[in-house]
């Protein structure tokens, strides 16, 4: 009895055994290649569209100086103050340098001098030749040394000439001007005391132009145009718009913020915006080129990349690409994708390559 029970033990046991080969074989069996169901797809659209971005902005005076001065001295008076409002070549302030006067006064007493002496050296040289037309009344040598002595004086007071020039224009530098029509940011001196050129007197800044500055992201900045319009607001007057139109930009992306910066110039006559606000900037832009879009449920984000999947020969394939902007429910790409491509509607990291579909 104990010996029956014992044999039927090693029958079910052998039957378990060759039902799991057999199950393994069964798998090994089925093709790699599963099928999946039926699944939409689409053709992706190429088009230009027009479409809106947000980005911070900043006001900037349209230019902006800190003015030093070119000569040490004292200063000896001052004609404006913080917040004046200067014209182009308006005098700020007043320097005094007594050994620039003096050095200017002995300069044009040398030239004084050189210039008689070049006067009284041309007359003599002019009545030698003058004499010299008659044959025998001058000797070669003695109109030679009257050439050469004119020639030096000559010489002798241009260098002079020079250097009154140079002093006259120290003299200038002690009148500090404004550069251009703005307003003064800054007065860092008073009366009185010593400056030199590592001492900065005024900062101006011209208010009445603004430059609004945009930094536009990498992969904006092609559809950045020459008609670019941007509409843009400031805390200091909320709910009011202002509007501009693209002035310049850099063709140089920076490193550091990979993007590009442009400028839009301000009319500010009234002096409605300050300078030196933050603002909040639309841009309207457009590619240059048309370009393929599909919708955003076609895009899959995985941490292997960013794909979508097309359709080849009734089997799936993904196909890396670049994310551009976005506009609704449609999504600008790039990559190996064409116009005639189907595309999967609803794109699924599930579904892998090679997997043989039935298209609805």
């Amino acid at each position: 009895m104990k010996l029956n029970s014992y044999i039927l033990k090693i029958s079910i046991l052998s039957t378990l055994i060759f039902a799991g080969c057999s199950a393994d074989q069964v798998r090994k069996k089925q093709p790699q290649n599963q099928k999946t169901g039926v699944v939409q797809f689409i053709h992706p659209v190429s088009d230009q569209p027009s479409y809106a971005l947000s980005l911070p902005g900043e006001l900037k005076p349209y230019e902006e100086v800190i003015i030093y001065p070119k000569v040490k001295g004292f200063v000896k008076k001052i004609f404006v103050d913080r917040g004046s409002k200067v014209k182009k070549g308006q005098l700020l302030a007043i320097l005094e340098a007594p050994e620039i006067s003096q050095h200017y006064l002995s300069a044009r007493a040398d030239e004084n001098k050189f210039h008689e002496d070049y006067l009284y050296s041309l007359q003599a040289y002019e009545r030698l030749m003058k004499a010299a037309t008659r044959a025998g009344a001058v000797a070669t040598i003695e109109l030679d040394k009257a050439r050469s002595k004119f020639r030096s004086d000559s010489a002798a007071y241009a260098a002079v000439k020079a250097t009154t020039g140079a002093s006259a224009q120290l003299q200038q530098y002690l009148r500090i001007i404004a550069p251009f029509d703005g307003t003064v940011i800054h007065k860092n001196i008073s009366a009185g005391a010593l400056v030199g050129d590592q001492v900065p007197l005024f900062s101006i800044a011209q208010t009445s132009r603004l430059r609004l500055t945009v930094a536009i992201p990498e992969k904006h900045v092609q559809a950045v145009g020459k008609d670019t319009k941007v509409s843009f607001t400031v805390s200091d007057h909320p709910g009011q718009l202002f509007f501009s139109v693209l002035s310049r930009k850099s063709d140089l992306l920076q490193q550091e913020s990979r993007a590009v910066t442009a400028e839009f110039d301000i009319s500010n006559t009234q002096h409605v915006l300050n300078g030196g606000e933050y603002a909040q900037v639309k841009l309207t832009l457009q590619r240059p080129h048309a370009t393929l879009w599909v919708p955003v449920s076609s895009i899959v984000v995985a941490q292997s990349g960013i794909f979508i999947v097309k359709i080849v020969q009734g089997k799936s394939k993904r196909v890396s690409v670049t994310a551009g902007t976005r506009k609704g429910e449609l999504q600008e790409i790039f990559g190996p994708v064409r116009e005639d491509d189907q595309i999967l509607v609803k794109g699924t990291e599930e579904l892998a390559d090679g997997t043989e579909v039935r298209l609805e």
